[in-house]
């Protein structure tokens, strides 16, 4: 199933916002994601990653060795070589929230296998396992022990976007809950003082939000979620929902933060600056209209509830809009195009205005 279904159309609103506090209580990041397949596009992102922010989330979900976990076996080449370049490029000072995903990229069912390649079919018999069987959870703990251990994270999430699961396969949701507290529980055994949490959507849990969500069964949702994590981290792209490239609603931010009194974070979150069409459906398109304009307003919004709820810390997924890596896998106008303009740098490398907003919020002291 598609993660995204948009529908409904309403008319844009803007406002300017307050200017930025004098201090704040959260890091500020992004992934090293890059918009190229080139040595240039990666130091270009770790280059920003080091002047735009204060914290580098290295994001995996892109597979789990399984095989090898669950023997403690030596991980492939491919996936060390990551490891090892993303640890040597960290920014000296930066704080590191490290994620990884148990469930695989569509969000229904088990992560694919990672060695030689990313994302690769899952093995005989990893391919017939469910969340709680034995070998799952014995792979994925030794799995999280040992990236735990190698990048020494601040901040640890176990499980990005864990809520999508009971959005698209209900069915396997008691099982993953059972999978979820094994693997938190003995997380917080090995490493007590660490943060370690799952990440959930946010627009899934609004009235409108997702058409075809009952949002009240997804808040219960993230709630189970909840109840084994440290702290409340949304992945937030208002864009990629009902309301498309239109006004959120105006107290969005204020409902979906107050779900729960735990910690605060944003996990992930992002805003088009570009208008795009995305194929939901073969031969089904939906365009979302955006802007420059929209996307620093979204900034401004968001850092401004942030400020009121005191969050931990902010992550603005892209850095730069990725239309070379586009085009170089063939343009295709499926979920990968979703996060194309969402850099704070459009594809030249030139700062859009919201980079503005960001380095305002960024230049203030981080005050607890």
């Amino acid at each position: 199933m598609k993660r995204f279904i948009f529908i409904s159309l309403v008319i844009l609103g803007c406002s300017e916002g307050d200017p930025a506090p004098e201090s704040r209580t959260f890091y500020m990041g992004f992934t090293p994601f890059p918009y190229e397949a080139t040595l240039e596009a990666v130091k270009f992102s770790y280059e920003k990653i080091g002047q735009d922010g204060d914290l580098i989330n290295h994001h995996f979900d892109n597979g789990v060795p399984w095989v090898e976990a669950e023997t403690n076996s030596d991980f492939h080449s491919n996936v060390m070589s990551d490891w090892n370049y993303r640890k040597t490029n960290t920014p000296t000072g930066h704080k590191i929230y490290l994620s990884v995903g148990p469930i695989n990229i569509s969000r229904n069912g088990l992560a694919n296998y990672r060695a030689e390649e990313d994302d690769m079919p899952l093995p005989a018999p990893w391919n017939t396992y469910k969340f709680s069987d034995q070998p799952v959870k014995t792979a994925y703990l030794n799995y999280c022990k040992r990236i735990i251990d190698y990048f020494k994270p601040d901040y640890f999430n176990m499980a990005i976007e864990a809520n999508l699961l009971y959005f698209n396969r209900p069915d396997k949701w008691n099982d993953y809950l059972i999978f979820h507290e094994y693997i938190f529980t003995q997380l917080k055994l090995a490493y007590p003082s660490l943060t370690i949490f799952s990440s959930v959507t946010g627009v899934h849990m609004l009235d409108g939000g997702i058409t075809g969500s009952d949002y009240l069964k997804q808040r219960e949702a993230v709630k189970q979620v909840l109840a084994f994590s440290d702290i409340y981290a949304l992945s937030l792209y208002p864009y990629l929902s009902s309301y498309l490239g239109n006004p959120y609603p105006a107290n969005m931010f204020t409902e979906l933060f107050s779900i729960s009194d735990k910690p605060f974070a944003i996990a992930e979150t992002g805003y088009a600056a570009q208008t795009f069409s995305i194929e939901v459906q073969p031969g089904t398109f939906v365009t979302i209209s955006s802007d420059a304009d929209k996307q620093e307003k979204y900034i401004r919004d968001v850092m401004e509830a942030c400020t009121d709820r005191k969050a931990l810390f902010v992550i603005n997924f892209v850095v730069r809009d990725y239309d070379q890596l586009w085009k170089a896998i063939g343009a295709p106008t499926d979920f990968v195009i979703a996060w194309k303009d969402t850099g704070l740098y459009d594809e030249n490398g030139t700062a859009r205005k919201a980079v503005d907003v960001w380095k305002s919020y960024l230049a203030n002291p981080i005050k607890n």
